[in-house]
C-alpha cells in the first residue's frame, strides 16, 4: 500500500503541473485571440487530480478569476479537499 501512496502523490504532482501549464496556455491563447482550451478540459484536469495546479494557475495567470467564473474556484477547492482526503485515507492504511 505504501507504493500506491507514493505513486498517487507523484500522479497528483504531475497532473497539477500539467493543469497549471494548461491554464497558462489558455490564458496566452485568450490574449492572442486563438482557439482555446475548453472549460470542460480545464475543469476535468482539476477534478482528476490537478486542482492545486489549477488554482495556482488561476492566481498566477489571473485566468478565470472573474465573478462569472466562480465555479472554477469552487471546483478547484473541492478537488483539493477531495484529493487531500484521499491522501489522508491512504496514509492511514500504511
Amino acid at each position: 500500500m505504501k507504493e500506491f501512496f507514493i505513486i498517487y502523490c507523484i500522479y497528483l504532482v504531475v497532473l497539477s503541473f500539467i493543469t497549471f501549464c494548461a491554464y497558462g496556455i489558455d490564458k496566452r491563447k485568450a490574449k492572442k485571440d486563438k482557439r482555446r482550451i475548453s472549460e470542460k478540459t480545464l475543469l476535468g484536469l482539476s477534478l482528476l487530480g490537478g486542482a492545486l495546479g489549477g488554482l495556482l494557475g488561476m492566481l498566477k495567470f489571473r485566468h478565470k478569476t472573474r465573478l462569472e467564473h466562480w465555479y472554477f474556484t469552487l471546483l478547484n477547492l473541492v478537488g483539493i479537499i477531495l484529493h487531500i482526503g484521499l491522501l489522508v485515507y491512504l496514509f492511514t492504511l500504511i
